[in-house]
């Protein structure tokens, strides 16, 4: 995972990045996944993350965004860990408002 991070969220955000975001998504709801707290913490780090082409960043944001149902999902998940970083995550996507998401 920290690797992963590095590539998709915390060094920049790039097309992979767009492309990743809805396998983040289902790995975050896959009960099996033994990493799912920290698959939700990358996908907040993609949503806060600023990226040096706009269009990418905007595409990157919207991807995070469109995934509020399965967030908001979780925060009622049985682990806790899950619970508390989706929770923290759907916050972070309800207050969200940046620069290149911001209507025109």
């Amino acid at each position: 995972m920290s690797d992963l991070g590095l590539w998709l969220g915390e060094l920049a955000v790039f097309d992979a990045t767009v492309a990743a975001v809805p396998f983040l998504w289902d790995l975050a709801a896959t009960e099996t996944v033994t990493c799912r707290p920290e698959v939700i913490e990358l996908l907040q780090t993609i949503l806060e993350h600023n990226a040096a082409q706009i269009d990418v960043q905007r595409q990157a944001h919207h991807a995070v965004l469109n995934g509020n149902s399965t967030a908001n999902l979780l925060t009622d998940d049985a682990d806790p860990a899950v619970r508390t970083t989706a929770s923290t995550l759907t916050t972070a996507i309800n207050n969200h408002l940046c620069n290149a998401c911001r209507p025109t």
